[in-house]
């Protein structure tokens, strides 16, 4: 199978078009029905699969950098009378198991950028659908800040999943509807059981959509909505920056990017990833191919890759290498830098590294040769890894530092730092260590002593150990590990992000495998046949 291509560019783009006109932007879906992600469906009534998802991805990001004016975007569609029919349901018929589960998650985390940028980036967002929006197309809506239905006594929002397809609305609609938008429990439960929806005046009475509005008002409507949201934005951004493409090398052995590389055992089942610090100091912080931009989008690119192209690989040793005054320095620069530009690179490491605690794998951070670099902003992918090991070397030059960036700016989805997460309930020991790695490096024994590394050995008996561990764990369930890993990663409070991350995990991910779904006669699998689902009836 043809490796996943998660880079594109408007000009490319099959299934949305971008607009740009001062400080209001519009993305129009137009899903192209003969260009699926993979053969064997058509994406009819504007329903979507991954290649759709990977544009809105790619648009969200580019408004934030490429696209400073821009304070609101409008989404819409083309079709009449159809918004957006929800994923395909064919596409996900076809699916693998693992595969459906990571697109559940990779359009979930799309949906969580595009709030971010209207929390963090002053980019607000309006869903104007003009027609109906079932599924995964109202999520979209939810993720927006306001959503406008157009009133024509047809048109309606729904969840129908769960009585037509036996799952859940899979990108975070049953947490974003109570817990966002505060819908009435009960009137929540109607509406996920309704299959036809809810439409006109009881949709917006019942806290929906924001407004319905007639066909004859729409187009000022929208405008007027947009315009008011756009003049809320005080956040502002730029100077505006051009993303290049990546590019990788990819081969059967390697995913290889400038500072990335995701090394690949298919025998054994494991993957190493080496992310490579910065040449020198920092010299132009407006620049797209500046290494705390440039380092990140590679990282993020091979998550997904991994994720996607590499669905056996159960665990990845996390290496780094170059020098720690050079992350420190840049780390610094990025944290002093008044531009929203800087501001945007910030925001987008941070978002990578929620999609490194997210991912599905079993990480062992590797701290084993003198120029390893767990520092500032690479140290948070030792703090995220389920395990750190480091090496007792004579003359200490394994060792970790801290900088700016572990003082809390790179959040998780609890909305605790990582190194508060580590040391949960005990913020003195966080305090004590960023105040050590502000004097200089931390040796192996004394990051261990510190609770930094989870192991620290000497080179007696590092590499044996090493190895056990990760021989031992790629053993181990699979299934029963991604589950176990999703519930000790997110420690601390429990946020929307984390109700739809761990909850999809367990709840999405073991629907996704039961008969009554997927089975032979289950209601995925005999969607758009004339036979009917055959329930088990048993509630575990």
């Amino acid at each position: 199978m043809d490796p996943t291509q998660f880079e594109t560019h408007p000009s490319k783009y099959k299934h949305w078009k971008l607009a740009v006109n001062g400080e209001i932007a519009t993305l129009t879906m137009a899903v192209d029905a003969d260009h699926p992600h993979r053969p064997g469906y058509e994406l009819k009534l504007n329903s979507y699969d991954l290649s759709v998802d990977i544009e809105l991805a790619d648009a969200i990001q580019r408004l934030r950098f490429e696209h400073p004016e821009v304070r609101c975007v409008v989404f819409g569609a083309d079709l009449d009378k159809v918004f957006c029919s929800g994923a395909n349901i064919y596409m996900l018929g076809l699916s693998t198991h693992s595969f459906k589960v990571n697109f559940c998650k990779f359009t979930n985390e799309t949906r969580i950028y595009l709030e971010d940028a209207s929390g963090s980036s002053g980019l607000a967002s309006l869903c104007a659908c003009k027609g109906t929006t079932a599924g995964g197309g109202y999520e979209l809506a939810l993720a927006c800040d306001e959503t406008v239905l157009v009133d024509d006594g047809n048109s309606a929002v729904s969840f129908p999943e769960t009585p037509l397809l036996a799952v859940l609305p899979g990108t975070g609609g049953l947490t974003r509807l109570v817990d966002k938008r505060k819908v009435r429990r009960d009137r929540a439960d109607v509406f996920c059981t309704t299959a036809e929806g809810i439409k006109g005046k009881r949709a917006k009475d019942w806290g929906l959509v924001e407004d319905v509005v007639s066909r004859s008002k729409w187009d000022d409507a929208i405008a007027a909505r947009a315009k008011a949201l756009a003049a809320k934005q005080t956040v502002t951004r730029g100077p505006a920056v051009q993303l290049p493409e990546l590019s990788p090398k990819i081969t059967e052995k390697a995913f290889t990017y400038r500072y990335v590389e995701l090394a690949i055992d298919r025998a054994a089942r494991t993957a190493a990833l080496t992310v490579k610090g910065p040449d020198g100091a920092p010299s132009d912080l407006t620049s797209a191919d500046t290494w705390s931009l440039r380092a990140f989008r590679e990282l993020d690119d091979a998550l997904l890759r991994l994720r996607f192209d590499l669905p056996e690989i159960g665990i990845v040793t996390v290496r780094t290498t170059g020098d720690r005054a050079h992350v420190i320095a840049h780390d610094e620069a990025l944290a002093k830098a008044t531009t929203g530009f800087a501001r945007e690179v910030r925001l987008l490491q941070r978002r990578v590294l929620k999609r490194y605690d997210n991912t599905a794998r079993s990480f062992y951070a590797v701290a084993d040769t003198a120029d390893s670099c767990f520092a500032g902003s690479l140290l948070e992918l030792a703090l995220g890894a389920d395990r750190f090991y480091m090496l007792i070397d004579g003359d200490e030059k394994v060792a970790v530092q801290t900088s700016v960036a572990n003082q809390g700016f790179f959040t998780t989805s609890t909305g605790l730092s990582r190194l508060d997460a580590r040391f949960y309930g005990a913020p003195a020991d966080a305090a004590k260590i960023l105040a050590r790695g502000a004097e200089g490096p931390v040796p192996s024994e004394e990051a261990e002593q510190l609770g930094i590394a989870t192991v620290a050995a000497d080179d007696i008996d590092f590499e044996d150990e090493l190895r056990i561990a990760v021989e031992e764990r790629a053993s181990l369930s699979p299934d029963a590990l991604t589950g176990m890993e999703a519930s000790l990663r997110f420690v601390g409070p429990e946020t929307l992000e984390t109700k739809i991350f761990g909850r999809l995990s367990a709840w999405q991910n073991w629907i996704f495998t039961r008969a009554n779904s997927t089975g032979e006669h289950g209601a995925l699998t005999l969607y758009g046949q004339p036979e009917r689902p055959q329930f088990q009836w048993k509630r575990t």
